[in-house]
């Protein structure tokens, strides 16, 4: 067995080795690598006895793994202002797809509920393999990104009613067929079997009392355990021990949301949310993603592996019309939905390419559907076929993005960029809450600015107000060069996404260090990233607001505002020169996060010197006034 294990390992990973590192150099990307990979080494794998699915359904925790690192990239004020395309444009999709699928299904001859059981199977589309591109790509944080995140996300719910509506259409014949296997010897292995299922028997009523108590637990553990658990494991000093005790928690959140039925998707990706103003996050993104990556490469493999090539080749031309058929009207449906969401040019595109295949849940759905006597095993063989091909059909959507939607509106964006860039000698990039105040302020000043923004709808908003814009993403040096940087004196750096914000920073410094590069930070250690990558005016997006409070309460407790705003000059001047130490220390180290590093070090040793020299300074600033 031990033999056995290793080879398959051994198999996996030389395949991707292999495949990944081609399909990059060929600008595939790293999913379709792994998909050809498993295509690869598939007959090996069968010939070895290995149960693709099972291993398949084991590393499918890489997606629970990536929905909680996103998670932790998101506030809950973010999620909230996303929550109408979440609910809206998301269930219209799997309605609107689920119908649309049923009425195909039921013109070959499928009675209505079967043919509904294959609409809810094909509504779903592939959070991973969407996810994954999006992020290798930077289209995250485009409007069609977010667009196509919020509606993976209601997915992930709309499973829940999904597996409790699948069994009330099954059908007699098929259930009879069941239960006579199940009476000559299923009996006994189902006894055996560990049932961890928390809801199983109880009242509609119960089970909805608690599955809300399994969220909440989620929520409050989130809140107040996270911070008492790694601070108890640090004591140890111990990195693997962290490593294990963040699987641990994200392994335990999706363990209890199967018990109560829930997607584990989505319970570990609230957990993030919950988690994203943790002390620790920066701590959990490091220790979590390895594995993320290493979980869903083999997934991908897995799927690949998974394609009966017997099956396929009997019923080639029927599984590849179903297969593209599915891609066309899926691509209808988000194209339609993405008009009436006001999503325009290549986001719009890139929503319904994007979202055109059937998703990994799928292989759970249609086990599911087979399990509860609803889907005949051999349509369900033939739906196995239609979501893996699918899937593996979908790398070749975002190339057709990438090398014939995305350049066409790139010309038209770069000629609209000719006209805008002429004069303006400031450049912001992003035109959120941050940037739009910055913007206002120069151009309350009468200084013409130049913003690029990745939002359609800002660009709309913008130019009603007759400001310059620029539809675009400014970490491309193209469109840089189009908005007129070798000419700019000042460059603010204002997006959202912390690591494009580090790398445009990096490329300011290096190609245009004349510029004067002013950045925002998300939180201190985003500041430190920054210095590093060359930027020494940063300003940290909350920083200033809360020496503003702290000025009120000294106000309140009753020093004039000019004592106040003193004893904050000392805070300021002590917190500066104590930041670039830090920050020198951050870059002299290889892995900052880990324990035993500089900056760590630094940190230890300094820090009670540090509260004692602030407090013996505001105190003598104290006295002295």
């Amino acid at each position: 067995m031990t033999a056995e294990f290793m080879f398959i390992t051994f198999t996996i990973f030389l395949a991707g080795m292999i495949a990944v590192p081609l399909a990059s150099r060929f600008g595939l990307g790293s999913v379709l690598g792994y998909l050809l990979a498993g295509i690869a080494i598939g007959p090996v794998l069968h010939w070895a006895g290995v149960d693709v699915i099972a291993l398949q359904h084991f590393t499918e925790f890489g997606v629970v793994m990536m929905l909680f690192l996103i998670g932790l990239e998101m506030q809950p004020k973010v999620l909230w202002a996303m929550r109408s395309r979440i609910f809206l444009m998301g269930g219209f999709q799997v309605a609107i797809t689920a119908l649309a699928v049923m009425a195909v299904a039921m013109l070959f001859g499928q009675v209505w509920s079967v043919a509904l059981a294959i609409g809810l199977i094909f509504a779903l589309s592939s959070t991973a393999i969407v996810t994954q591109t999006l992020n290798e790509k930077g289209l995250m944080r485009s409007d069609g990104g977010q667009a196509s995140f919020a509606v993976l996300l209601f997915q992930d719910i709309a499973v829940i009613p999904m597996l409790a509506l699948i069994p009330l259409l099954a059908l007699p014949e098929l259930t009879e067929m069941l239960h006579g296997g199940d009476d000559h010897g299923g009996g006994h292995g189902a006894e055996a079997a560990l049932n961890l299922n928390l809801v199983e028997g109880l009242p509609g009523w119960q089970t909805a009392l608690v599955t809300l108590a399994a969220i909440a637990l989620v929520i409050l553990a989130g809140r107040y355990l996270t911070g008492p658990i790694f601070r108890y494991v640090a004591r140890a000093r111990l990195r693997e021990l962290f490593v294990s005790t963040a699987l641990m928690m994200v392994i335990a959140i999706a363990l209890l949301m199967t018990m109560v039925g829930l997607s584990p998707a989505l319970g570990t990706f609230l957990a993030g949310v919950v988690m994203a103003n943790s002390e620790y996050r920066h701590e959990l993104e490091s220790d979590i993603a390895p594995f993320k990556g290493i979980f869903l490469g083999v997934f991908f493999i897995t799927v690949g592996a998974s394609i009966n090539f017997g099956l396929l080749g009997e019923n080639l031309a029927l599984i590849v019309g179903l297969t593209l058929g599915l891609i066309a009207l899926k691509c209808v449906v988000m194209l339609g939905l993405g008009r009436v969401f006001r999503l325009a040019g290549g986001d719009k595109w890139l929503f319904a390419l994007g979202l055109a295949q059937a998703g990994e849940f799928g292989f759970v759905l249609v086990s599911f559907t087979v399990a509860n006597a609803v889907v005949p095993g051999p349509v369900a063989d033939l739906l196995l076929l239609v979501v893996a091909l699918s899937m593996l059909l979908t790398p070749a959507l975002f190339i057709l993005y990438d090398r014939v939607i995305a350049p066409r509106y790139s010309r038209l964006q770069d000629r609209d960029a000719d006209e805008i860039a002429s004069d303006a000698k400031i450049i912001i990039a992003g035109h959120g809450r941050f940037g739009g105040i910055v913007n206002r302020a120069l151009q309350a000043a009468d200084y013409q600015t130049t913003v690029i923004d990745y939002s359609s709808e800002q660009l709309a908003m913008l130019r009603r107000f007759g400001l310059s814009a620029y539809f675009g993403d400014a970490t491309r040096p193209d469109l840089l060069e189009a908005a007129g940087i070798d000419e700019a004196k000042v460059f603010v750096i204002a997006i959202d996404n912390k690591e494009a914000a580090t790398e445009l920073a990096h490329y300011m410094h290096n190609h245009h260090p004349d510029v004067h590069v002013v950045a925002r930070a998300i939180d201190r250690w985003h500041v430190y990233d920054l210095w590093k990558a060359g930027c020494r005016d940063i300003i940290r997006e909350t920083y200033d607001s809360s020496i503003r409070a702290a000025r009120s309460a000294f106000e309140a407790l009753g020093h004039p505002r000019s004592e106040a705003e003193k004893l904050l000059g000392v805070f300021e001047e002590f917190d500066r020169r104590t930041m670039i130490e830090t920050a020198e220390a951050f870059m002299e180290s290889d892995d900052p996060h880990s324990e035993n590093s500089v900056y760590s070090a630094l940190i230890r040793e300094n820090m009670g010197t540090w509260e004692a020299e602030l407090k013996a300074s505001m105190e003598k600033t104290r006295s002295e006034l």
